[in-house]
C-alpha cells in the first residue's frame, strides 16, 4: 500500500471536471485507489465517488493505491492536484 496526503489548491474544489479527470488517471492502473478526506473513503474509479467526497479549496485528502502499480497510480493524482486539473 502506498499513500499521500495532498491539498486541493485550485479555488473551485473538487468539481465535475477535476472528478472525471481523478478518475480517468486512476482507471490507467490496476491497483485499487481509494481516496480518504477526513473519516470518508470513496473509490478512486468511482466519479460520483469522487464527487460526493465533497472536496473544496483547502481541503485535505489522502491518496491510497494497494497494487502492483501503487507508487505510479498515487503519483499521477497527486500530479492533478498539484497542477490544478490544469484549470488556472
Amino acid at each position: 500500500m502506498y499513500e499521500q496526503t495532498v491539498r486541493v489548491i485550485n479555488r473551485a474544489g473538487v468539481h465535475a471536471r477535476p472528478a472525471a479527470l481523478i478518475v480517468q488517471a486512476a482507471k490507467d492502473f490496476t491497483s485499487e485507489i481509494y481516496m480518504e478526506k477526513e473519516n470518508d473513503r470513496i473509490n478512486g474509479k468511482s466519479i460520483m465517488g469522487v464527487i460526493t467526497l465533497g472536496a473544496a479549496y483547502g481541503s485535505l485528502l489522502k491518496i491510497i493505491a494497494s497494487g502492483e502499480d501503487e507508487q505510479a497510480a498515487v503519483k499521477a493524482i497527486v500530479h492533478l492536484f498539484e497542477t490544478k486539473f490544469e484549470e488556472e
